[in-house]
């Protein structure tokens, strides 16, 4: 039986909300934009929905065509903003990676832009550690839709997502799939499911399921 491990990118892998929010701030001033800076609390409070989802939050006081011309012009300045600069990665990331990739095929699907999941494994080198990866940006697809997509093409019998909050719960669900808890990250999941306290505890906590 084929088991792949399915990453969600924030809260899970990293945390990119200071510069996420840097590169926002900075890019609605290069457009002449006159409003708050947008905090690193902003981003945290939408990350893991869809972009379209965001737009209508950060940038409600603007018209439909303009948030969303809005916020793809700074997700295009983000991504070449967290190519140079990275974010923050969760202890021990890389070896746990290297050690997961000797036993399983990594994946990442995320809510995120196109070129966001790119912008990552680029800056850290990590393209090596996954073999696929997909997100709404690239389809317009929700979430339990991109893993069910990306378990299909790369024929998983079975695959556990790992992500933090109540909707990577929801889509692993819908998806058909096993769910296990990023306890770390930005969230917390009602039903009673496997929990990672640290990262680096997952390649003993995926032997035991």
């Amino acid at each position: 039986m084929k088991t792949g491990l399915i990453f969600d990118m924030d809260g899970t892998l990293w945390d990119s909300s200071e510069n996420v929010a840097r590169s926002w701030t900075k890019k609605i001033r290069l457009l002449g934009y006159h409003r708050s800076p947008v905090t690193k609390e902003d981003i945290m409070g939408v990350m893991g929905l869809t972009m379209d989802r965001i737009a209508d939050i950060l940038f409600a006081d603007l018209s439909r065509r303009e948030r969303m011309e809005l916020l793809d012009l700074c997700c295009q300045y983000e991504n070449e903003y967290l190519r140079e600069n990275g974010g923050v990665l969760y202890p021990e990331l890389e070896k746990t990676l290297a050690d997961l990739n000797q036993r399983y095929p990594l994946f990442i699907v995320s809510n995120c832009q196109k070129g966001y999941i790119e912008a990552f494994l680029a800056y850290y080198h990590f393209e090596k550690y996954f073999e696929d990866i997909e997100c709404y940006g690239n389809n317009l697809l929700e979430k339990g839709d991109n893993i069910a997509l990306l378990a299909k093409r790369n024929h998983l019998e079975r695959a556990f997502y790992i992500g933090d909050i109540q909707g990577d719960y929801d889509a692993t669900i819908e998806a058909g799939f096993e769910f296990i808890h990023a306890a770390y990250g930005f969230g917390s999941i009602q039903q009673a499911v496997p929990e990672l306290m640290r990262f680096s505890d997952l390649p003993a906590l995926v032997s035991r399921l």
